[in-house]
C-alpha cells in the first residue's frame, strides 16, 4: 500500500507550507487526483485519518479529493476520449498511436488554515 507513503509526502509538503506562512493549524487539504494515478482514494483517506492523529498541525484537518478524469488523445485522428472507458485504442479510428493527456496527476490544490 503506497498510499501511506503518499500521505507522509502530503504531510511533509503541508508542514513546509505552514512553516513558510506561519500557520499553526490546517483545517482542510484539497487534493487533485488523476483517475489513473495508481493512488486509491479510499486507501489514501484511511491512511490520512490514521496519520493526522500523529501530527498536531493537521489533527483536525479534512481531506477532500477532486478527481481529474483520464483523457487520451489520438495521434491518428486527433480526437480525445475517456481513457478508462476505451483504453489505448482510439474508439473513433482504431489507432493505437495514443497518449494520455491528463489523469495521472497528483497534486495539492489548496490548504485551508485556521
Amino acid at each position: 500500500m503506497h498510499e501511506l507513503g503518499v500521505v507522509f509526502h502530503i504531510i511533509d509538503q503541508v508542514e513546509e507550507v505552514a512553516k513558510d506562512n506561519d500557520v499553526s493549524s490546517v483545517s482542510k487539504i484539497i487534493l487533485q487526483l488523476g483517475e489513473v494515478s495508481t493512488v486509491i482514494p479510499e486507501y489514501l483517506t484511511d491512511c490520512f485519518v490514521w496519520a493526522r492523529a500523529k501530527h498536531e498541525l493537521i489533527r483536525e484537518a479534512e481531506l477532500e479529493i477532486e478527481t481529474i478524469p483520464a483523457i487520451t488523445r489520438c495521434g491518428g485522428c486527433g480526437r480525445t476520449y475517456g481513457t478508462v472507458k476505451y483504453g489505448k485504442i482510439c474508439p473513433y479510428c482504431g489507432s493505437d498511436r495514443t497518449w494520455l493527456e491528463q489523469g495521472s496527476e497528483f497534486m495539492i490544490k489548496e490548504i485551508e488554515a485556521v
